[in-house]
């Protein structure tokens, strides 16, 4: 390998770290300025975090194969991607952290790891999704293709859902509109959810609008936005149980909570499908 060659991979791996901490920074940074946020890393169960963590490195990995920010020949480079991302997150979030006086001298190393790991895991998704959102697509490519089929449209459906899912489920206002709804309030909270999700994927004209590829607008409703919908709400109380928001609820209220986080997963979801 020439000088020049060596320097050229160099510069592009550079250039591609720089890009990860943009996106790491871009897409973390409303949840490092959240009291809750703050609050769950102190307080959540660490067994519950750990979890967390470590299913969040295979859903790295995958989403390295569809959207990663650095190109990977095999599975070894989408896991070496993946990893790469939460170094990425975690320095992030550690350097705004500091910076916003969230972490301090004296706080215990429990704190102060559970605040950084916390904030790194949405800081990681966003550093993955640099390439694709903050440089050059591979338009018409080989990724383009692997997004294009049935499994990868899903499952850019759940990182969309679960990312909005994220930064909303920590609030108390979740829990609160809950309370609050009636189930009629929830039946009209479904049915707008699912009507929104295929009209922004089908209907009003968005840039990276979907047209239906299976005949008709109503098997494709129930084939990709349906589906989706259910992915959402799946994610939804995954997301709630990690972050504490079931614990002590009965059936009906959990089920309201669930829908009512639903409503941005689902909007995340359909949004997922047209950026991404």
């Amino acid at each position: 390998m020439t000088d020049a060659m060596e320097w050229k991979i160099n510069r592009e791996y550079a250039v591609a770290t720089g890009r990860a901490f943009g996106g790491a920074i871009i897409f973390s940074l409303p949840l490092m300025m959240t009291m809750e946020m703050w609050w769950l890393g102190f307080y959540m169960p660490r067994s519950r975090l750990i979890l967390f963590l470590a299913l969040t490195v295979p859903l790295l990995s995958v989403l390295a194969y569809y959207a990663g920010f650095e190109k990977g020949a095999g599975p070894r480079d989408f896991v070496l991607d993946a990893f790469a991302a939460l170094a990425v997150g975690f320095v992030a979030s550690a350097a705004i952290l500091l910076v916003l006086a969230v972490l301090e001298t004296g706080m215990s190393a429990d704190e102060i790891a559970g605040k950084i790991v916390l904030q790194a895991i949405p800081g990681a998704i966003g550093a993955m999704l640099a390439r694709s959102q903050l440089g050059q697509r591979d338009a018409g490519g080989e990724e383009e293709s692997r997004r294009d089929t049935y499994g990868g449209e899903l499952f850019l459906a759940g990182v969309g859902a679960m990312f909005m899912a994220f930064n909303v489920a920590p609030t108390d206002e979740i829990v609160l509109i809950a309370l609050m709804m009636t189930e009629w309030h929830a039946i009209a909270l479904v049915a707008g959810s699912l009507l929104m999700m295929h009209g922004f994927v089908y209907a009003v004209g968005f840039r990276g609008t979907a047209e239906p590829r299976e005949g008709s607008a109503a098997r494709e409703f129930v084939r990709l936005t349906a589906v989706a919908y259910v992915l959402s709400l799946l994610i939804s109380l995954y997301v709630l149980w990690t972050f504490g928001r079931t614990d002590g609820l009965g059936l009906e209220e959990l089920v309201k909570t669930v829908l009512v986080l639903g409503f941005p997963a689902a909007i995340g979801a359909a949004a997922a499908r047209l950026i991404l």
